[in-house]
């Protein structure tokens, strides 16, 4: 025997300011108010950066990892080496392309309870790899059954 649950599925967004040159933000907080505003109990939320230099994943926030994951993408994409994309449209921000590439712009977190599943010292953070500073749309989807 099976009883029907009613699903539901809501599409909101924030926006945050970046310093840019992979400037790292933690959203956590963002996507947990999200939840309880819009009474989420059971589900999913998928997190989306639109645009392409910024890139979303989790990360223990804490300052050394603060320093090192965004110093770990001047080893994979240096700024100062030759991008086509630059000799294309000439804005020097062709590395921030190769690197959010890299990272990519989304990221799934179920939550149970109305609390994210995260680990102890896991939280989400949004990059900026941009050239310059910018204000971030982030989109936040979610996706379960409410109270």
């Amino acid at each position: 025997r099976y009883s029907a649950v009613e699903v539901k599925v809501v599409t909101s967004e924030f926006h945050v300011t970046s310093k840019g040159d992979a400037d790292m933000i933690d959203i956590t907080d963002y996507i947990r108010e999200a939840i309880e505003e819009h009474r989420f109990v059971e589900g999913s939320a998928t997190v989306f950066v639109p645009g392409a230099t910024g890139g979303v994943t989790t990360i223990e926030f804490e300052p050394g990892l603060r320093e090192d994951f965004p110093k770990s993408f001047d080893k994979i994409a240096p700024a100062n080496a030759v991008y086509k994309h630059d000799e294309t449209w000439h804005d020097g921000n062709g590395h921030s392309h190769v690197r959010a590439s890299l990272l990519g712009p989304s990221l799934t977190v179920p939550f149970s309870e109305a609390r994210l599943i995260l680990g102890q010292w896991q939280q989400i953070v949004l990059l900026d790899f941009d050239n310059k500073p910018r204000e971030r749309r982030v989109i936040v989807q979610l996706i379960g059954t409410g109270g």
